[in-house]
């Protein structure tokens, strides 16, 4: 059994969990909180008085057989209306507690959700490139539902469980003798100290649950995701079989800890059948010797049986909260997660560009021993069009996301009027940019919102141009539900041309300062993709524009185009100037033409 001390991480865990407990602005929910407490002390106070009533109302139809037994029906009739006057107001203070109690609940589920998704939104894209957004689902899943139990167990459990044990104790100490009141210690110090015990044994096999339980819904997660590339290699088997042993791992977990938990439960049965049956055998010499009467046996069986189911409920309540601090835990781990793009004190907030777009010796690699930009230095002018090609892999892409700051440049700098962008506040320098990425991805929802998702406050006839622009509106609406049809996981009830095409009208939505376009027509068919580069040109004129392309026909109007090889820049200038210097350009460009022409 570990030493509980500052740096036990269920210690820590807990204390970081106290701040959502307790309301941070709403001066209502703190009055509510304190109602639902006093409610709770005195929903406990009344359920301890229960078994002294109990034991008048006995002792009053057994004591006065001696005297005219009429003269005490007034005096039973009064206890008996007692009796069931505080049954009832401690159920009514229960309830009271329990429907206020419910606002703190769900006020803090909802804060520390909105905090975690917050938080995720604000990692570095290399932390979502590397976790698996299933596990990171699954995560946060169990973590909030473990908040719930943890609330739920501690107000309605533990807490009332603590009084009530204290009060008996105090009353029992109070009008019986000490014997009563060792056993009522002894056997919760025993059976606290056996579940603490138990407890910490289980615990490891709770981590091997969830352990395997994120693993296996994961894998299935990324292969339902992956729906179409299964079928393609027809995989189903080798899928099939990867899920299954996550589930195997966590079926042996789970017997594991079925087999643990029964340990635990029998054991506290016995211990608490010890001090039971203790108890009551010395209540009943008392009561034979004269000590006691009928109803002190009546009353401290009842304060017994009192104590019994909360006991056990403590012992169930333990686990849960043992539960579910491993997975708060886990959670937070998520929430203590370092952001690796931050703004720089006092940054710049920016609306526009004037002067243009400097890439300064820019180097940058995703890992120490993988370099994708070596020294590359360019100009991109305020209004004009710059465009870079290269081969795969050669670090086109890569220089979006860095103007993004999705990452930071590993050595260098990119400015933006003269001002370095890691001094710019990330909202302000997204909110310029406007970018149709290589790989579109759509929200599962209607294709009006991941159109509209480029300027959400965006009018029906705003988004309406900017389908037309992006010559998919007649698509449109030749479909059944127009713009309220839902585009699936991904977008993947769409076709590739499609999906492109939402990207590009979401993208003139947004009316950026600086338009990105990374291959943003290569899955278009010539049709198509001409109107739309005519639609392009007419909307980037003026603008500051980034192509980053793969024909070449489609940038050989840009104001500069830049060949990458291997992350350094191997020659640029414009299309003309590259075909006179017979370079990589030039060669690209007949390498091309020559395939167009066979095709």
């Amino acid at each position: 059994m570990s030493t509980i001390n500052v740096k036990n991480p269920k210690l820590i865990t807990f204390k970081k969990l106290l701040p959502f407990l307790w309301p941070r602005n709403f001066s209502g929910a703190k009055i509510r909180l304190m109602i639902a407490i006093v409610a709770l002390i005195t929903s406990k106070g009344m359920i301890v008085v229960i078994p002294a009533l109990f034991k008048a109302i006995i002792d009053a139809l057994t004591i006065p057989h001696k005297s005219d037994f009429s003269a005490h029906i007034p005096l039973i009739i009064t206890l008996i209306i007692g009796y069931g006057g505080v049954r009832i107001l401690s159920s009514l203070f229960s309830e009271i507690r329990d429907t206020t109690f419910a606002k703190v609940t769900q006020s803090t589920l909802r804060q520390v959700g909105l905090d975690v998704f917050d938080h995720l939104h604000r990692l570095s894209l290399r932390f979502h490139l590397a976790r698996h957004t299933g596990g990171v689902s699954r995560t946060i899943e169990r973590g909030t539902k473990a908040i719930e139990t943890l609330i739920t167990f501690l107000t309605f459990n533990i807490i009332p469980t603590a009084i009530e044990i204290i009060l008996v104790s105090i009353i029992i100490s109070i009008f019986y003798d000490i014997r009563y009141t060792s056993i009522i210690i002894s056997t919760m110090i025993s059976y606290i100290i056996y579940t603490l015990w138990i407890a910490e044994w289980r615990i490891r096999y709770v981590r091997e649950m969830n352990a395997a339980d994120t693993t296996a819904q994961s894998k299935a997660i990324d292969s339902l995701l992956n729906y179409e590339t299964v079928k393609y290699f027809g995989n189903e088997k080798h899928e099939h079989d990867r899920f299954n042993e996550g589930l195997i791992i966590y079926e042996k977990s789970a017997i594991q800890n079925k087999w643990s938990l029964a340990y635990l439960n029998f054991g506290q049965a016995v211990i608490l059948s010890i001090g039971l049956i203790a108890i009551i055998t010395i209540a009943a010499i008392d009561v034979q010797n004269g000590i006691l009467t009928t109803g002190d046996l009546v009353a401290i069986n009842t304060f017994l049986i009192q104590l019994t189911i909360p006991l056990f409920n403590l012992g169930f309540a333990y686990r849960e909260i043992k539960l579910s601090l491993v997975n708060i835990e886990q959670m937070f781990e998520l929430l203590h997660e370092p952001y690796e793009i931050t703004d720089t004190t006092g940054a710049l907030t920016i609306n526009t560009i004037n002067d243009g777009i400097q890439f300064n010796n820019v180097s940058f690699c995703y890992n120490d021993d993988r370099e994708i930009l070596n020294n590359v230095s360019f100009h991109i002018p305020q209004g004009h069009t710059v465009a870079v090609v290269g081969s795969s892999g050669a670090g086109k892409s890569t220089l979006a996301r860095l103007l993004f700051r999705f990452y930071d440049v590993s050595s260098g700098r990119i400015t933006i009027d003269g001002t370095d962008i890691r001094h710019i506040t990330q909202k302000s320098l997204r909110a310029i940019i406007g970018i149709v990425p290589q790989d579109t991805v759509l929200f599962n929802d209607t294709i009006y919102y991941n159109i509209a998702y480029g300027n959400p406050k965006a009018t029906d006839d705003d988004i309406n141009e900017a389908a037309k622009k992006a010559e998919i509106y007649d698509f449109i609406q030749s479909l059944p539900d127009a713009f309220n049809t839902r585009v699936g996981e991904r977008g993947l009830k769409l076709s590739g041309g499609e999906k492109q095409r939402v990207a590009i009208a979401r993208t003139l939505l947004k009316k950026p300062s600086f338009f990105i376009f990374d291959e943003a027509t290569s899955a278009l068919d010539t049709k198509t993709e001409k109107l739309i580069q005519e639609n392009l040109l007419q909307i980037s004129k003026n603008k500051t524009t980034l192509i980053i392309a793969h024909r070449l026909s489609t940038i050989v109007h840009a104001n500069t185009i830049i060949v990458l090889d291997k992350g350094t820049i191997a020659e640029q200038g414009s299309h003309n100037e590259l075909m006179d210097g017979n370079g990589a350009y030039a060669r690209m460009w007949q390498r091309q033409q020559a395939e167009n022409g066979a095709n």
